[in-house]
């Protein structure tokens, strides 16, 4: 039994956007992850190993709760436009909570920025796969979702290699400004192109509409 294997991996542009705009904002956080509870137990007064574990929960149980009601909203709204306002709210949330770590010197401060951070993200997991989806590659699925899991696996590992680096010889506050502005550079690239996330179609005296990109065969 003879195998073909086919190697290519030509994506749509929009797709490529997507990817990249994921592929910056999760190298982004790459940089901040590995040292943040080094920072918070050196840097912030009165910080214990119980605030990193008080922290951590705010952020995933706050994000996990939040993430829902956007979907089902999300979902109930006709075409693309909410989800694509929500994504880039999202991405400045998240920009704003990482900017706001080189203030951060209480705990209180942390506990903030991190639920500034878990609605951003929750918003994020909401919406962006929700676009990304609809768009997806005809015969290329999981392709798509694969280069999307590969790039950002690299960035993230690229990134927690070189934040240690950084952290030694910048400081901290050097590597919460660059998430933040990754996290900036991720809705710019996405802003770029607002043509492939609302095409418009014009005849002669109608209105400009937004088309939904919603796969026909999706049930009801």
């Amino acid at each position: 039994m003879r195998f073909k294997f086919n190697f290519d991996i030509k994506v749509s542009k929009f797709i490529k956007k997507f990817i990249i705009a994921d592929t910056v904002l999760f190298g982004g956080w790459g940089f901040v992850d590995p040292i943040f509870s080094v920072f918070i137990i050196k840097e912030v007064a009165g910080a214990t190993l119980v605030t990193v574990g008080m922290a951590t929960a705010i952020y995933w149980v706050l994000k996990s709760i939040i993430q829902v009601p956007v979907a089902i909203f999300l979902d109930k709204t006709d075409g693309e436009k909410d989800d694509f306002y929500a994504l880039i709210g999202a991405l400045a949330l998240v920009g704003v909570g990482s900017l706001g770590l080189t203030l951060a010197t209480q705990v209180w401060h942390i506990y903030l920025i991190q639920a500034i951070k878990a609605v951003g993200f929750g918003m994020y997991v909401a919406s962006w796969p929700a676009l990304f989806s609809r768009h997806l590659d005809k015969g290329h699925y999981s392709l798509d979702w694969s280069l999307d899991s590969t790039s950002v696996g690299l960035a993230i590992g690229g990134a927690g290699f070189l934040s240690g680096i950084i952290a030694t010889a910048f400081g901290y506050n050097a590597l919460f400004m660059l998430t933040g502005i990754f996290s900036f550079v991720s809705a710019g690239i996405l802003l770029s192109a607002p043509d492939l996330m609302f095409p418009l179609a014009k005849k002669d005296g109608e209105a400009l509409a937004v088309k939904d990109h919603t796969p026909r065969n999706v049930a009801k």
